[in-house]
């Protein structure tokens, strides 16, 4: 069946039938050039001069071939009049038949078909045409006609799957969407007690936090097949496609229930009606439409679950996240140490990392850093690794990932002056020194002046715990941090430079969200402004003015405040401490990098400690209460709150 494929392309056709008209061609003209003469005028007058040799003609044909008895001279082609002979001709002239030999050929069967060729080729080459143009017009109407058809990839059982040992560091998630997968292979159980199987479940959480891998893990361990699709592809420019490509995967699902529907990035297509460019029919807004009335209109023996996964569930519609379509809404946050080191265990297993490598270590310098950013920094010391003709991955290679992940790859190829190296070294130090210094600033981890990215260097500190929110004495410490760069050069360098423009920006940042989000301020624990969203865009557009001028005037006094005492305290702390600022300076420029334990050998007494410093009144710290327990401060946390608005912070190079 294959070999005959080829016969059914229209263009395979044309091209034989241009073949055959140039093979025609070349055989036609292959033979002789002839002159064209005039029997009249000039062949008969030849014929009484005795110039002519024989005459050619074929039975029932007017064509003529005069041969000359001059072999030089090119042959001679006439034509006889109409409804004549030669002989008939010739007599008429006066030339008795004896005078000129006269070769008369019979008809040939390939002369007959040239001819016909001569006049039906054309007409072929034109059909032919026209059935490859109808073929392609036939070919454009089934893909205009699939234009309603889903695009669903489906991923069936029996297919290599993933399961939940696949994934790890969302042990609650998997809690949650484990009884999905008991609904999905044992419904008699739940039906028997009436329950109802839920129709839709909903994964919200930051990209790279495992959404559309934990919903693979799902099917996986179901076993059933798995409908995959992106929700930006029911959209098209036509207006009904989106509508129509939703029924269509609806009815492919129940067709193959059980089995899941997944949608990931599902606020491509469900954002609130009303709030899109092309008012009550966008055509997403149709799409949405649809959804809704196939989520709600199940039948109750219909197994199939929709999972959707976004990071944008703030901007959905309310229809879609009401019980009866998303029932379940599952929060997957970035990791803590427990899941960075278990996310860790899974992309190491199979890979020869060596054994002098902590992956505890390793957890806890990688706070913030969520799945996929994990799965990447292996990836990245495996290369790294194979870069440098190892056979193991080891400790070097991991650190170098850490950096490359948050701060991007070396820059060794950037060429700066003596200078600029010694400022941005100064610069570099004056962060080390303020942030060790300082007892609530994280720790650092790694100063180097190596660029990177768009950074000439950088300082990176990383927490010595996962945190759900920062007081105002972190905050303090950190615009603390950002200020020292740009002080360590005004004290060193007697000037300052644009390197801390984005450190002044970050600092600033801080300072105004104390004052007009946390009540961190004089003014008291109130919200100023308010942000305007279009929830089309998915994008903060502008803030609404709900304050006086005379509080803004204020509001700015606090942040300028702020930003004072943070600078002056770094100032104090790098004066104090120039001879470490010198010596961390001193070591950058000799080694280009330095960890922890290298800057920590710098000093001769002991970093700060938060527990250590106590509350401004003198009166004992809720937080930390001393017991007589063996002569150990224990530390009890009895105004934790699990709804910080801060959530986890990623370290951010300085």
């Amino acid at each position: 069946m294959p070999r005959r494929k080829w016969l059914r392309s229209g263009a395979i056709w044309i091209v034989l039938i241009v073949a055959s008209l140039a093979v025609w061609l070349a055989f036609s003209g292959a033979g002789e050039n002839y002159e064209p003469v005039d029997f009249t005028s000039s062949v008969i007058p030849a014929i009484r001069d005795g110039e002519v040799a024989f005459l050619r003609t074929q039975e029932g044909e007017s064509r003529v071939e005069v041969h000359y008895t001059d072999t030089g001279r090119m042959p001679g082609e006439s034509r006889l009049p109409p409804d004549t002979n030669i002989i008939e001709v010739l007599d008429s002239a006066g030339i008795a038949p004896d005078e000129v030999p006269i070769e008369v050929e019979q008809a040939s069967r390939w002369g007959a078909i040239l001819t016909g060729l001569t006049i039906f080729l054309p007409i072929l080459f034109l059909v032919g045409i026209l059935i490859l143009i109808m073929r392609q017009s036939q070919g454009n109407s089934s893909q205009a006609m699939s234009f309603g058809k889903s695009k669903a990839r489906l991923f069936s059982s029996n297919r290599p799957t993933i399961t939940f040992t696949d994934v790890a560091g969302v042990d609650e998630a998997k809690e949650e969407l484990a009884e999905v997968v008991e609904f999905l292979k044992y419904p008699e159980k739940f039906a028997s007690l009436g329950a109802r199987i839920p129709r839709g479940v909903l994964l919200v959480g930051p990209p790279g936090t495992g959404k559309t891998l934990l919903s693979r893990a799902v099917a996986g361990e179901a076993g059933v097949p798995f409908f995959s699709i992106s929700g930006s592809e029911f959209v098209e420019m036509f207006v009904g496609v989106g509508a129509s490509r939703v029924r269509d995967l609806f009815e492919q699902a129940k067709r193959n229930s059980p089995c899941i529907i997944f949608v990931d990035e599902i606020d491509a297509v469900g954002r609130q009606r009303g709030a899109g460019l092309g008012g009550s029919h966008d055509e997403r807004e149709q799409t949405l439409n649809q959804i809704l009335v196939e989520m709600d209109g199940f039948d109750s023996s219909t197994n199939v679950i929709v999972i959707a996964a976004t990071n944008r569930p703030d901007v959905l519609d309310p229809a879609l996240l009401r019980p009866g379509r998303f029932d379940r809404t599952v929060i997957l946050d970035r990791p803590d140490i427990a899941g960075r080191r278990a996310i860790l265990d899974v992309h190491t297993r199979g890979k020869p990392v060596e054994d002098n490598v902590s992956i505890d270590n390793l957890a806890r310098q990688t706070s913030g850093f969520s799945g996929a950013d994990l799965e990447n920094l292996v990836n990245e010391a495996a290369i790294l690794a194979a870069r440098r003709n190892k056979k193991t991955v080891g400790r070097p290679e991991l650190t170098e990932a850490i950096d490359r992940v948050i701060a991007g790859p070396q820059r060794k190829s950037r060429v700066i002056s003596e200078r600029e190296r010694l400022m941005t070294a100064y610069h570099e130090a004056g962060h080390a020194l303020v942030a060790r210094m300082l007892p609530h600033a994280d720790p650092v981890r790694k100063v180097s002046i190596v660029a990177r990215g768009m950074a000439g260097g950088y300082t990176r500190t990383v927490p010595d715990e996962d945190r759900i929110f920062k007081t105002k004495a972190q905050f303090e410490d950190d615009i603390s941090v950002f200020m020292a760069g740009q002080i360590a050069e005004h004290l060193v360098f007697e000037e300052i430079s644009t390197g801390a423009s984005n450190d002044i920006e970050r600092a600033s940042s801080i300072a105004r969200r104390m004052v007009t989000e946390f009540g961190m301020s004089p003014l008291g624990p109130r919200a100023f402004g308010k942000k305007e969203e279009m929830v089309f865009l998915g994008r903060d557009i502008s803030e609404q003015r709900n304050y006086s001028d005379e509080i803004a005037w204020k509001i700015d006094q606090e942040v300028q405040d702020i930003v004072d005492r943070s600078h002056k305290r770094a100032q104090e702390i790098i004066q104090t401490h120039f001879d470490k600022l010198e010596a961390i300076a001193r070591l950058l420029i000799r080694e280009e990098s330095i960890e922890d334990e290298e800057l920590e050998a710098l000093f001769d007494m002991p970093r700060p400690r938060p527990d250590l410093v106590g509350p401004p009144t003198g009166r004992p710290s809720r937080l930390s209460q001393e017991t007589a327990s063996g002569g150990r401060v224990e530390r009890r946390d009895e105004d934790e709150d699990d709804s910080g608005s801060l959530g986890t912070l990623r370290p951010q190079p300085i």
